[in-house]
């Protein structure tokens, strides 16, 4: 994910777009730019390949500043990482801009553009953006209105910072399906994709709607909506207190942590649908020729990715129709292995250093895969580094050993890698919306979810003086039921075991009995009915039994069976709801048996070693 700043101030603003870049750092990037319109009424620009610092460099060695400016760290979706690739973009000598976001019909447009005389300097979808500006310019006086008009060729998403030099003194911004922020200060203001890359200058920021353009001077703000009328937003207090260093109000980090996630599905989302489809380039310069290709999956991952994993191969087999293998990393490198045709091999790790699955991965070069794959939450790892493709979870950074948000990030960032594998073996277009509509809602529901935590917290008591567990789920619940039997057993020291409901009757009836609970996650899908009677047969036995049930599927507390109701979810999203209640049931069975919860004993965070 790219990142954005940008300014207009009565002073120099080169030290604030540099230090907002080292700021977005966090996102991942392969270049660095920034522009500003200096006194002399010219633009300055300065781009530089690899991080903030050598950008630093390139300024130190040819100064130039300005009051009104716009930067901009790269992550190449367009072309390869490159100088001319990099951002800021210009037409011409006087107008320059900045983009997050992908633009679906760039190709169209740069036909059209390149004959109407437009020259190329750049392979990035962004440059058909400021050309286009450039020739609306031409005919429209205020750059504001050029740039509404600008924006309703675009289908995609896009966040975007424009100045010019024509047009001194203002800042344009627009915003649709990529995130953009306004920091405003006294006699002056600020953009940016996140506000901690403004907390430098101001704490009171305006979060810009979908649709929204806005227009900055140093004196005002001025904001129109998606239908062009001008409207006001309120102006939001940053809270200090909640930043990746801090708990805030929580007592541990993974609470925090639990409490974050439906904001990280909808930054895991941001930039990469619109309102109804997938913009697939997400997933890098080459996702189309890799996913043309593909016809099977390997999956590699260790512990909680392992588990993200498996969900993934209910849908992709379901929803795409081609073969999908997961393996366990540390048993996938040391056996001899057979690719399929076409595969593509595709590594999961939270902190991509995962010692086992890089080891997988520069295995799987040697075997002869189409292509790699990672899914990861901290660009610039080894794993997103050595892989054709990468794309980031966007979780944010997380403390806890024991995972939760990077876990519901990645299932996110699977479920849209099978939309684009899904695009290529005959998933129409309705079932994409029906999948995008539903990803969208997702935030909202993780948020009820989170707000039974009281009751969670009630029937937490009857787990601290226990020492073994059973999870059950069936389907795609059963990696579900995996993830909550480890999160037990990561924090409170409980042993835990995860089945699939119907195997009950091959060995697992034998633990049951009064001293072990049973927790079972159990939403309104096709295979209801033989849960319930996987219930019943545990309810026979004298099991206590504790379920995690849809609301509307008629399962009710009685005599050793404890419901807590879900909220209803189609049955794609099952996953990323029913995990929520099994990270809080773990957290209060560690916090009533005085474990450490944040770092569990003999965990690592990163396992860098075998």
């Amino acid at each position: 994910m790219c990142g954005i700043v940008g300014g207009i101030a009565h002073r120099d603003v080169n030290e604030i777009l540099l230090e907002g870049l080292r700021r977005l750092e966090y996102r991942g990037y392969d270049s660095a730019g920034l522009a500003v319109l200096s006194d002399a009424g010219t633009i300055e620009r300065c781009r530089r390949m690899g991080k903030v610092k050598e950008l630093e460099a390139g300024i130190e060695a040819a100064p130039f500043s300005g009051k009104t400016g716009i930067a901009h760290t790269r992550w190449a979706t367009h072309g390869k990482p490159s100088q001319e690739n990099s951002h800021p973009h210009m037409s011409g000598e006087r107008l320059v801009i900045v983009h997050n976001g992908i633009i679906e019909n760039h190709e169209e447009l740069r036909i059209e553009l390149q004959a109407a005389g437009y020259e190329f300097k750049s392979q990035t979808d962004t440059e058909v953006i400021v050309h286009l500006l450039h020739q609306n310019l031409q005919k429209i006086s205020s750059l504001t209105d050029a740039v509404k008009e600008t924006i309703t060729r675009l289908d995609g998403a896009y966040a975007l910072g424009v100045i010019s030099a024509d047009h001194p003194g203002v800042l344009v911004a627009a915003r649709q399906g990529s995130p953009l922020v306004i920091g405003v200060g006294s006699g002056e203001h600020f953009i940016a994709s996140d506000q901690l890359a403004l907390l430098q200058v101001t704490d009171r920021f305006i979060f810009l709607d979908e649709g929204d353009v806005a227009e900055l001077t140093t004196d005002h703000v001025h904001i129109w909506d998606a239908d062009n009328s001008e409207v006001v937003h309120d102006v939001n207090v940053f809270e200090h207190k909640m930043d990746s260093a801090d708990k805030g109000e929580f007592r541990h980090y993974m609470m925090k942590e639990i409490y974050e996630q439906p904001d990280v599905v909808r930054n895991c989302l941001e930039g990469r649908i619109n309102k109804t489809r997938l913009l697939e380039q997400a997933f890098g310069i080459k996702a189309k020729e890799v996913f043309d290709k593909t016809q099977a999956v390997q999956i590699i991952a260790c512990g909680t990715s392992y588990h993200s994993g498996m969900v993934a191969k209910y849908w992709i087999e379901s929803l795409v129709g081609i073969p999908c293998q997961i393996e366990v990393a540390s048993e996938y490198r040391y056996r001899k292995t057979v690719a399929l045709p076409n595969s593509l091999f595709i590594t999961i790790s939270q902190s991509g250093e995962t010692a086992d699955t890089l080891a997988a991965l520069r295995k799987a070069k040697e075997i002869g895969f189409t292509a790699s794959l990672s899914i990861c939450n901290v660009p610039g790892s080894s794993l997103v580094r050595e892989s054709d493709l990468a794309i980031m979870t966007n979780a944010g950074p997380e403390i806890g050993v024991a995972s939760t948000k990077a876990f519901t990030s990645q299932l996110v960032a699977l479920m849209l890698l099978t939309i684009a594998l899904g695009r290529r073996h005959g998933m129409v277009e309705q079932v994409e919306e029906e999948i995008v509509a539903e990803l969208s809602k997702m935030p909202e529901l993780i948020e009820t979810a989170i707000g039974m935590d009281k009751d969670i917290e009630a029937i937490a008591n009857d787990f601290a003086d226990k020492h073994n567990g059973l999870f059950l789920g069936r389907g795609a619940m059963y990696p579900i039921a995996m993830e909550g039997a480890l999160k037990l057993k990561e924090i409170s020291y409980i042993h835990a075991e995860a089945y699939p409901a119907g195997e009950l009757k091959h060995g697992p009836l034998a633990l049951v009995d009064k001293d072990t609970p049973i927790i079972t996650v159990a939403p309104h899908n096709d295979l209801l009915d033989k849960l319930k009677s996987n219930l019943e047969e545990v309810r026979a036995r004298g099991g206590e039994l504790f379920v995690f049930a849809d609301e509307k599927a008629n399962v009710k507390s009685q005599d050793n069976l404890k419901v807590l109701h879900m909220p209803t979810v189609s049955d794609l999203m099952e996953p990323i709801l029913y995990i929520i209640p099994l990270q809080l049931l773990s957290y209060h069975v560690a916090v009533l048996r005085g474990t450490d919860v944040d770092q569990p004993r003999n965990l690592a965070k990163s396992v860098t070693v075998e």
